[in-house]
Order: C-alpha cells, then sequence, then structure tokens
C-alpha cells in the first residue's frame, strides 16, 4: 500500500508500506480522507511539531475517515463496507487522568501520526490503517465521508468552547481563523453565545469565520483602529501565536476567561502578565478531546456545516503539492488528501 512518509524537515515522499491485517479485537479501515493539520506541516517544514522531533520515518496524519475493509475476529458492531472516522488516540485507561474523567491527558496516549513517542505512533495518511475497533466510530446515516473529514478537528475546537463553561448569551472573541478557530466560531454558535468577534491576519480567512457564523470580523493588525470591542466575556485562543493571546488578554472583562487552544512556539511566550494579574483573568488550557469524539460527530452530521473550510482537494499522490498548498494560508483554509475512492462523489 502508499502511505504519506515525512522523514525529516522538508523531506516528504509517497512509500510503499506493508499492507497491515486486523488482529483480534481490532479493525482495518481502508482510509478514504485525510485532513492536513498544523502539526503535520510543522513536521514537513521543521521536522518537529513543538517538542517532538522526527527521529525515524513517520506516517503523518490524524484526520481520517473512510470505510471498514477487515474485522479481526472477536469484533462485534461494525460490518466491512461500514463507513467510519477514527478516533486518533488510544489511551491507557489507568493512569489518574484516564480513571477522573479527563483521558484527553493521558501521558501515556497514543496518537496518530506523532512523534511524540519512540518507535513513532504511525498516522493515518495511508490507503489502510489498523486500530482498536472501539476507535473506529461509525457515521450517522446519510453523513458523507468528505463531510466527515473534520470531525477531529471540530472535536478539537468543541472541546475548548466546553472549557469555557456556559457561554449561553456570553459575547466570545475568538483569535486566529484558521480552521480550529473557524470551527471554535460554529461551536461557540452552536452553544448559544451571543456575539461573536474572530480575528485574523487575512481577509480570507476572517470571510471564513463569517461562513462558520462569526457576527463581527477583526483585523488582528489593527487592534488601534476603534473596530475592536472594548471587552467580551470569554476568550477562545486559536492562533498559537504570543500575539493572538495578547489580544485576548488585553479584551477579555475583568475576572473573564481565556481558552489555550491554539499550540504555541517552543520555548518562552511573552505575554501581558500584569494584565493578567490586575484583572483576576482565568487562564485554562485545551488540549485535544477524548469522549467528545462521537458527539462532535452528531454535531457536524446535523447542526454544523464544515464544507466552506474546505478550500482544495489532492490525491495521495499529489501530497507534497497539497502540503505546500496547506503551508499558504493567504490560498488555503482545510486541505484534504483523497487517499481511497469516494463513492459518493464518483471518484
Amino acid at each position: 500500500m502508499l502511505a504519506c512518509v515525512i522523514e525529516g524537515a522538508g523531506r516528504l515522499q509517497v512509500a510503499e508500506r506493508p499492507t497491515p491485517q486486523p488482529a483480534a479485537g481490532e479493525v482495518a479501515v481502508d482510509i478514504t480522507y485525510g485532513g492536513v493539520c498544523g502539526s503535520d506541516l510543522h513536521y514537513y517544514h521543521d521536522g518537529a511539531a513543538g517538542e517532538f522531533a522526527i527521529r525515524e520515518p513517520l506516517t503523518v496524519g490524524h484526520e481520517v475517515v473512510g470505510r471498514v475493509g477487515a474485522l479481526g475476529t472477536g469484533v462485534t458492531g461494525l460490518q466491512v463496507g461500514q463507513s467510519v472516522a477514527v478516533h486518533p488516540a488510544k489511551v491507557c485507561g489507568e493512569c489518574v487522568e484516564c480513571t477522573s474523567g479527563e483521558p484527553q491527558l493521558c501521558a501515556k496516549s497514543q496518537y496518530l501520526g506523532s512523534a511524540a513517542h519512540f518507535p513513532h505512533i504511525q498516522g493515518g495518511f495511508t490507503e489502510r490503517l489498523v486500530v482498536d475497533a472501539e476507535r473506529a466510530v461509525p457515521l450517522p446515516p446519510g453523513m458523507t465521508l468528505r463531510r466527515a473529514a473534520l470531525s477531529e478537528p471540530f472535536s478539537v475546537a468543541y472541546h475548548a468552547v466546553k472549557r469555557a463553561g456556559d457561554i449561553a448569551g456570553r459575547t466570545v472573541l475568538v483569535t486566529g481563523a484558521g480552521p480550529i478557530g473557524c470551527l471554535a466560531v460554529a461551536a461557540a454558535k452552536q452553544a448559544g453565545a451571543g456575539t461573536v468577534y474572530a480575528s485574523d491576519l487575512t481577509d480570507q480567512a476572517l470571510a471564513q469565520a463569517g461562513q462558520m457564523g462569526a457576527d463581527v470580523l477583526l483585523r488582528a493588525d489593527r487592534t488601534e483602529d476603534g473596530s475592536w470591542p472594548e471587552q467580551v466575556d470569554v476568550a477562545i485562543e486559536a492562533s498559537g501565536s504570543g500575539p493572538g493571546l495578547n489580544s485576548c488578554i488585553r479584551t477579555v472583562r475583568r475576572a473573564g476567561l481565556i481558552v489555550q487552544v491554539g499550540i504555541l512556539p517552543p520555548g518562552m511566550t511573552s505575554i501581558l502578565g500584569n494584565a493578567l494579574v490586575n484583572k483576576e483573568i482565568r487562564l485554562r488550557g485545551s488540549w485535544r478531546f477524548h469522549t467528545e469524539f462521537a458527539e462532535a460527530i452528531d454535531l457536524l452530521a446535523t447542526t454544523i456545516d464544515p464544507e466552506p473550510l474546505i478550500s482544495h482537494e489532492f490525491a495521495l499522490a499529489d501530497a507534497q503539492q497539497a502540503f505546500d498548498t496547506a503551508s499558504d494560508r493567504s490560498a488555503a483554509c482545510k486541505v484534504l488528501l483523497r487517499i481511497g475512492a469516494d463513492p459518493e462523489r464518483g471518484n
């Protein structure tokens, strides 16, 4: 089979790999779509995502959907040909975090396409992927695989909004209108937020945030032009930048709340620490997701249409072009790799 493999900074290839077969309790998923994520791009450009550096060839990709291709012995509740989204995390189930209801924080978590462990956890940009059966989540009737391809990033955004608590009627600022930020806008509106502001450095990204429900669009480089609100109740920082976080600190009200979901650069980040103190701002991190995956899929199937965020689609053979395109934020939002045939779209 073929897989998208990164061996180091700038070294991406579509390479042959052995075709796996499911063991007892596992399923093989024939992958149809994979979404290119920011962490995939970091592996491509830098040979590392945050602190996790590539030390062996890594099949990347953790936003994947497809159809069940084979069942291991003992698997029930799934059938060959069934459409599924793949939960990217395998947790230990035994640590304090897992047993206290926060498995997304499991230190032993094995996430698809990650260099956090060695040997690395090989990812899902491959024609066939084998996972534990409970990680293959059936799609609701009528949900297309292309729509379901946004399940993982929407789960990240949905978890971040849930970390903000009850936001019904609240004013919300989302900084960074990439895929996660735009999906956070949609999740905030679905949760009953009042006015939702979205900020970014590019007009194209802001237009996408508007399509996902943002009420007011703000240029991040024009904070002094009078267009920004005096204050908001809640801020969700999705840009992964120090300036984005500082915009949140400046704008959130006294005793307000900031949820940091964007991954900041490695090392130290300079922030407006005194404002954090004298405004008694609550700052919460938001790391991936876990139990919300199926709930997020149901919302995508019924309430939230992510299609406006899909800007490009490339065949697996053109993975290099897909990654180069996804790296240009002025031209792309969510880029999909079409890894297998999609009869729903006639290809």
